[in-house]
């Protein structure tokens, strides 16, 4: 007896859910319902978000980059603290006159010029950076023999010559005396050596070597006598009072700015 009833109330709504039905006469079914746009919620298709928007999904997959590698190539000259090569790991290992980092930074202990070398050696497959003290040097040495180090000093052969074999030495290299107070010179013999007097020879041409700095200069000293060369007279410095220098300036100066307030007036 109950089901007449149940459907007599679903069928107005039944039509709804026949495919072939079209949009209008939906709509004007629903309206003659009095049935709010609410309830077709459930039927109108809406399309999520298919990319995250918050987390790590728009950040950047990796950091800016770590500047890795060589900062000083091979024969370049460096100084005790130098960065030499900066690595993940031990790609290359420290060799003479060079450290190492907690992060595996290799860096240089004493001044010299920078080589990347092998040592069988010490390791068949390990690459090594040192630091040699002349640019003519290389690495690594041969076996037996003596590590290179600094000390503050650097190894010179010692000269056992006596004073009259190297005035004698001097004489023969071409330095020439004065017949001065019965100075005699023969066969490059010295029999006077109290009052020899040598003759002022000529400058030769200044030869330029390479420096440290990478560059073709003359000496300190050489570039200090050029004037002496040039036989130009310099002013002696005569160190006098500087404080009461110093009052003449500031004096002077107040007066000037004194002079230049009128001007304006």
């Amino acid at each position: 007896m109950l089901q007449p009833r149940i459907w007599a109330s679903v069928h107005p709504n039944k039509t709804l859910l026949d495919p072939c039905f079209t949009l209008t006469t939906c709509l004007r079914n629903l309206t003659s319902l009095h049935l709010s746009i609410s309830s077709m919620y459930p039927f109108i298709p809406s399309r999520h978000a298919s990319h995250a928007s918050e987390g790590r999904a728009n950040k950047a997959a990796a950091g800016p980059g770590k500047r890795l590698g060589a900062k000083k190539t091979d024969s370049e000259l460096v100084v005790p603290g130098n960065i030499i090569f900066r690595q993940r790991g031990t790609h290359w290992f420290p060799g003479e006159n060079c450290g190492m980092g907690r992060d595996h930074t290799i860096f240089a202990l004493e001044k010299g010029y920078v080589r990347y070398y092998k040592d069988p050696e010490r390791h068949k497959e390990r690459k090594y950076i040192g630091v040699v003290f002349d640019r003519a040097w290389k690495l690594p040495r041969g076996r037996g023999e003596a590590r290179r180090r600094r000390l503050g000093m650097e190894a010179r052969e010692m000269s056992t010559a006596t004073d009259g074999q190297r005035m004698e030495e001097d004489l023969a290299e071409g330095l020439q005396t004065d017949n001065v107070n019965n100075m005699v010179v023969a066969k490059g013999t010295l029999m006077d050596v109290q009052n020899a007097k040598r003759e002022k020879v000529p400058e030769a041409k200044t030869r330029l070597e390479i420096s440290d700095g990478y560059m073709y200069r003359e000496a300190n000293w050489q570039i200090g006598r050029a004037a002496e060369r040039a036989k130009v007279k310099v002013r002696v410095y005569k160190p006098g009072d500087r404080f009461l220098a110093w009052r003449k300036t500031n004096a002077r100066k107040a007066k000037n700015a004194e002079r230049r307030g009128l001007r304006r007036k």
